[in-house]
């Protein structure tokens, strides 16, 4: 038991809101590596404990009274160079952003707004307090590049990403939550991007935007994303020595779903188990999973007292996307589709998808 206490980190979060304070302490307390929490209402008060406690990391909001954080972070910056910091703010001006990412802070957030958010924000905190992870990339833990890239595109980040993968380097450079060019090892573009993302562990760091920076990629990151994703499953999913030329595993039919036009995001859940989810093109695909789940076993029920036969699939039409739901063998299929499509090209494309997984 000493030994569990010597080896919890202290984190600093800063704050003029104490209401605030008071919920982060609570819900940065019950981290897995269950830190020490300490608190500061101001920038002056939390420059004295950084003097006089050894913490792992900072956590500050930007807009306060006094000294705000801006001025806090540049002067930690230069006294303490190895301290892991972080912003958790209410701004979302991007030229906040890239003053801070300017400054070398890790972690930039938008104080979240729902539990998903909150629970994303907790597992990069907890990323950032483990210098010695060894499984996916520093900075989000247990995370692999697509899940870093997505984050970056969903804020509408602007900055550059330096990825090390023990001699290799990697440059991936994004405006506004477009991917807009990648280098590494003598390629660029898209062919560089998908050599970086084949990368399985490293490390990465936030560097300041590049505004200027020439555009050489030019497919959304969810496209892209997803067309990586499938050379990887076709690369991974070649068959083995015994293996009959013509058996297609599942992972490659998700990606061949990924490829039909106007798909944003495809998911399949195959069993109750974690490792039964597969998706292309999302961030929390097991709240996805659990939702799908879930509206699939209501409409099926709606449907028996009805009397209307069996459920073929459902379409959800909104303003931001559309969404195609199916339950082909014991499969539960969601599919995410780009809101210009009408219902009628929702309707036939997810019999499309359908047909092809069941395929």
């Amino acid at each position: 038991m000493p030994g569990r206490m010597e080896a919890r980190h202290k984190i600093l979060l800063v704050d003029d809101d104490p209401d605030l304070l008071t919920t982060y302490s609570e819900i940065l307390g019950q981290l897995p590596s269950h830190p020490e929490v300490h608190t500061a209402l101001n920038g002056a008060r939390g420059m004295a404990m950084l003097e006089s406690h050894e913490f792992r990391l900072l956590i500050t909001d930007l807009k306060m009274p006094k000294m705000d954080g801006l001025q806090m972070l540049s002067i930690v910056r230069r006294k303490h160079p190895g301290l892991r910091t972080a912003v958790l703010t209410a701004l979302l001006d991007e030229q906040f952003r890239s003053r801070v990412y300017a400054l070398g802070v890790d972690l930039y957030w938008q104080k979240p707004g729902t539990a998903h958010e909150v629970k994303m924000f907790c597992e990069c905190i907890e990323s950032l307090l483990d210098r010695n992870a060894e499984a996916g990339f520093r900075g989000v833990q247990s995370k692999g590049l697509v899940d870093i890239v997505q984050i970056e595109c969903i804020a509408h980040s602007s900055s550059v990403l330096r990825i090390t993968n023990g001699p290799l380097v990697g440059h991936i450079w994004i405006n506004n939550g477009d991917l807009v060019d990648a280098e590494t090892d003598g390629a660029s573009g898209e062919s560089a991007f998908q050599k970086i993302l084949e990368w399985r562990t490293g490390s990465f760091e936030t560097l300041p935007a590049e505004p200027t920076r020439p555009r050489t990629i030019f497919k959304s990151y969810n496209a892209l994303l997803l067309e990586t994703a499938q050379a990887l499953d076709e690369a991974q999913g070649s068959p083995q020595p015994g293996q009959p030329a013509g058996s297609q595993p599942k992972v490659n039919r998700l990606a061949a779903l990924s490829q039909i036009e106007g798909v944003e995001f495809v998911l399949v859940r195959t069993g109750a188990e974690p490792g039964q989810v597969k998706s292309l093109g999302l961030e929390n695909p097991e709240r996805f999973a659990a939702w799908t789940q879930r509206t699939l076993d209501r409409f099926r029920a709606i449907g028996e007292r009805l009397q209307a036969g069996s459920l073929e699939q459902i379409e959800a039409l909104g303003p931001q996307r559309h969404v195609g739901l199916a339950q082909p063998h014991d499969s539960a299929l969601c599919i995410g589709w780009r809101a210009v499509l009408s219902s009628n090209e929702v309707r036939e494309r997810t019999k499309k998808a359908i047909a092809l997984w069941a395929s």
